[in-house]
């Protein structure tokens, strides 16, 4: 199971979004901890300024941008549409 931390800054960007989204959010990133889902999530490099860091689909439009703390812990850094990684 992946333990994920949300700092403040994510969580800011987090409270911003619309309540269905948010928990749209909220059930991909409970599917997001185990790792058997990570295909189905799509799970993949970022490029850009988010070079190096990974990024999973919320839905068509949106994603969530993290960087592996250590093999089992994940620090999330951003959310939203695709343009987060321009």
């Amino acid at each position: 199971m992946i333990r994920v931390l949300y700092p403040q800054v994510f969580m800011k960007k987090f409270s911003k979004l619309e309540i269905e989204l948010q928990e749209e959010a909220i059930q991909k990133i409970d599917l997001f901890k185990d790792k058997k889902n990570h295909n189905m999530l799509k799970v993949h490099k970022l490029h850009g300024k988010f070079s190096g860091c990974f990024g999973f689909s919320v839905n068509y439009k949106f994603r969530i941008a993290f960087r592996y703390v250590s093999k089992n812990e994940v620090l999330f850094l951003d959310i939203g549409d695709h343009d987060i990684c321009k």
